[in-house]
């Protein structure tokens, strides 16, 4: 109930917002619809007022969105700003589509998990699960470019943009269904062997039971922990769907709500979010629903719990090598300029004097990715930082961290890029503060759960009996104990930030021309990929690389089990 009533307050607070967005920019809404139907018409004072007349901004903000909530009781999602026409029809037809795209993803994703798990069925142990991390690290709009650039360009297998038949799906189901499916495969193959290993397995071979029954039996045991992480896959999909579509030119959704937000039609924009959003709740009852009949009356308070994910073994040298590689090309574009403009030297192949070779306007495209890494990475490190900060203060807050991470997990980055952009205009900051409201969760649960196991402990009882002030205890114990932990945590979560930067950026959301950010990079060298293919594909291997580079950092880290001790162990010490 406690999580039903914060995913609802989260989705009302969320369309209070988008029906805020005209006043909160800080813009004239007039002003804003006028230049989005006629960039000609001069913006004089009786156009101005016509426009407020027609749409009813006379009224205010709390009576505009207090109309828009009442036409949504009766059914009625508004008119289209821009277009004139109803909104519904609009919001039906590209729910209609994403839906489709997502259920072939789906489909995608159980054919590749049951791949990963089938292997770990049959011999009975876990598998490495490193080509299923790597997969699960690639965002939805890279393997998108890549699909279309492989499949679609250059060997022709598959149409490239439109949506005229199954064929057109192909590509994009690919590319959403892929990630979502390695993910789910790892987290199953982890799960079976610790479930294959328990006593009943055992007994039921000795009893002569077949294996595919006991394989059977192992899936619905391993299935029910794992449900509510299936249901934060598929709602991760209504977020990938937006890139994915806007790569393919799909008339889905996402592509919908993005191109609102950028034209600030608003009514239009609030019914995409509003589907979007309802979309991803239901998903989440969905999962709950089934996780409660797969354990039935008996186990449904009581819950299973099965080992957290086993982190993928991977030789040291990789992320050195890796690192080395990243750093090598970003030292090396920083000494060089980029954003000279050399227009005989347009889409040049590598050269000596442009290793990278030259995008559209002849700038320098190692250049670009070197100072584009100060922009992308720099940025990142700033919204870890604010995220480690608000992840400290909310340890100390569990319920409320639980229920604000319930809001924050049911908005998709993509969701919380548009809405942002609407808000602020796209930017920099437009993309940090979205990525930013929404990547925190991790970091406050592992914070929450230190907290309270240091705050168990039984120095701290000794120490209250001492008379000591809840002050001290906090500043000199429970705090370091956390902070050290969640800060390495923090630092291993950075190149998934920069990735979801760099999707904000591709999709027109983050910084903007002539700024050399790598996400904005890739979607201007899309353009011309069959005359520049190096060019076009420098900031997509970066891109790579440092999607490689986080699922190797993240195999570095602790086993919960060493982590506890570790932080009891600082807390004893502390307390001696």
């Amino acid at each position: 109930m406690r999580t039903a009533l914060a995913r609802t307050a989260g989705l009302v607070a969320v369309l209070t917002v988008t029906g805020l967005l005209p006043w909160l920019s800080g813009k004239d809404p007039a002003l804003s619809l006028l230049r989005a139907r006629s960039a000609e018409q001069e913006p004089t004072p009786e156009a101005l007022a016509a426009i407020r007349a027609d749409l009813g901004l006379d009224a205010g903000p709390l009576g505009l969105l207090g109309g828009w909530a009442g036409g949504l009781l009766r059914g009625d999602l508004g008119i289209s700003w821009v277009s004139g026409t109803d909104v519904l029809p609009s919001v039906a037809a590209g729910l209609q589509v994403s839906l489709t795209l997502m259920g072939a993803a789906l489909a995608v994703a159980l054919l590749l998990g049951s791949a990963a798990a089938v292997p770990v069925l049959v011999r009975g142990r876990a598998t490495t699960g490193a080509w299923a991390a790597a997969l699960a690290a690639v965002p939805e709009f890279l393997l998108s470019l890549g699909l279309l650039i492989v499949a679609g360009v250059w060997l022709g297998w598959f149409p490239t943009s439109g949506w005229a038949g199954p064929a057109h799906l192909v590509l994009p189901a690919l590319a959403l269904g892929v990630p979502a499916g390695a993910l789910l495969g790892r987290l199953v193959a982890d799960a079976l062997p610790a479930v294959l290993d328990e006593r009943w397995v055992e007994l039921w071979r000795g009893a002569g039971v077949g294996r595919a029954r006991i394989a059977a039996a192992a899936l619905r045991r391993a299935l029910p922990p794992l449900v509510p992480q299936f249901g934060m896959v598929a709602v991760g999909l209504t977020g990938g769907a937006v890139a994915v579509e806007t790569v393919f030119a799909v008339p889905g959704l996402g592509r919908t709500a993005l191109g609102a937000a950028k034209s600030q039609d608003l009514p239009l924009l609030q019914g995409s979010v509003l589907a979007l959003l309802a979309l991803g709740l239901l998903v989440g009852a969905l999962a709950a629903a089934v996780r409660r009949r797969l354990l039935g009356p008996a186990l449904r308070d009581a819950g299973l719990t099965l080992p957290a994910v086993r982190p993928v073994r991977v030789p040291t040298v990789v992320p050195v090598v890796l690192g080395a590689v990243l750093l090598a090309v970003i030292g090396w574009g920083l000494l060089r300029e980029p954003y000279a403009i050399d227009t005989a030297a347009r889409l040049a192949a590598p050269s000596p004097g442009h290793p990278l070779g030259t995008d559209a306007l002849g700038r320098d495209v190692l250049a670009r990715l070197g100072h584009g890494a100060a922009s992308t990475i720099g940025t990142a490190a700033g919204v870890g930082l604010l995220g480690y900060l608000l992840a400290l203060g909310l340890g100390f807050l569990p319920r409320l961290a639980s229920g604000l991470a319930d809001i924050a997990n049911a908005v998709p980055p993509v969701v919380a890029g548009i809405l942002v952009a609407a808000a602020t205009g796209p930017g920099t900051g437009a993309a940090a503060l979205a990525v930013t409201v929404v990547s925190w969760p991790p970091l406050a649960a592992h914070a929450a759960a230190l907290t309270q196991e240091v705050r168990a402990s039984a120095f701290l009882a000794a120490q209250r009996a001492m008379g000591a002030s809840p002050l001290w205890i906090v500043s000199r114990h429970v705090l370091p104990s956390v902070a050290g932990p969640v800060g390495r945590h923090a630092v291993l979560r950075l190149p998934g930030i920069a990735l979801a930067l760099a999707s904000l950026g591709f999709l027109g959301l983050g910084a903007q021309p002539p700024s050399p950010e790598w996400g904005l990079l890739l979607d201007e060298s899309a353009d011309y990929v069959e005359r520049a293919p190096v060019a076009a594909l420098a900031p997509a291997i970066a891109l790579a690389l440092l999607a490689a580079l986080a699922v190797t950092l993240a195999a570095a880290r602790p086993r919960p089990h060493s982590r506890s001790l570790s932080v009891r162990g600082k807390a004893a010490r502390g307390a001696v």
